[in-house]
């Protein structure tokens, strides 16, 4: 059974006037798509090995306890090469500036991102509140102190 909305306030910037809000494509899916908010008829070209910041024109109000993870396209990684560099970005509940997208390209060929283009996609998910307590010991487990690896190939 899906859980019920999270309501979150999202203010357009005057270069993201226009654009479609960012949007679940399918009833299963759990990101929202991004869409670029370049000037119309301007282009952003990206050269294999190099990254760039991306605009979406808007920022927004998550409540407090979630956080929204800017996570891949996997068509574009797939097709493409191109991925978010620092997935998943995570944009904090009180942070009030635009939502912007790190994308590299791993690719071998130029990826040109234009106005409009879904260039990433944002999962809202909730927060745990922390408390870190300093102890001298750690209960034991089966895998102890087992690393990268120590579970299998």
């Amino acid at each position: 059974m899906p859980s019920s909305p999270v309501s979150i306030a999202l203010r357009w910037l005057e270069h993201g006037r226009g654009l479609p809000l960012p949007a679940q494509q399918t009833a299963g899916a759990a990101g929202l798509d991004l869409a670029a908010a370049l000037p119309a008829g301007e282009s952003l070209e990206i050269a294999p090995g190099r990254h760039a910041m991306v605009p979406t024109g808007f920022a927004m109000a998550l409540p407090i306890g979630f956080e929204a993870q800017i996570r891949p396209r996997s068509g574009l990684a797939a097709k493409h090469g191109v991925t978010v560099l620092n997935a998943p970005g995570t944009v904090d509940a009180d942070y009030r500036g635009e939502v912007k997208v790190m994308l590299i390209n791993h690719g071998t060929q130029a990826f040109v991102v234009q106005r409009g283009d879904r260039i990433a996609q944002m999962v809202v998910a909730p927060v745990s509140a922390v408390r870190i307590d300093a102890v001298e010991t750690l209960d034991e487990t089966q895998r102890g102190e087992g690393g990268h690896g120590s579970t299998g190939r």
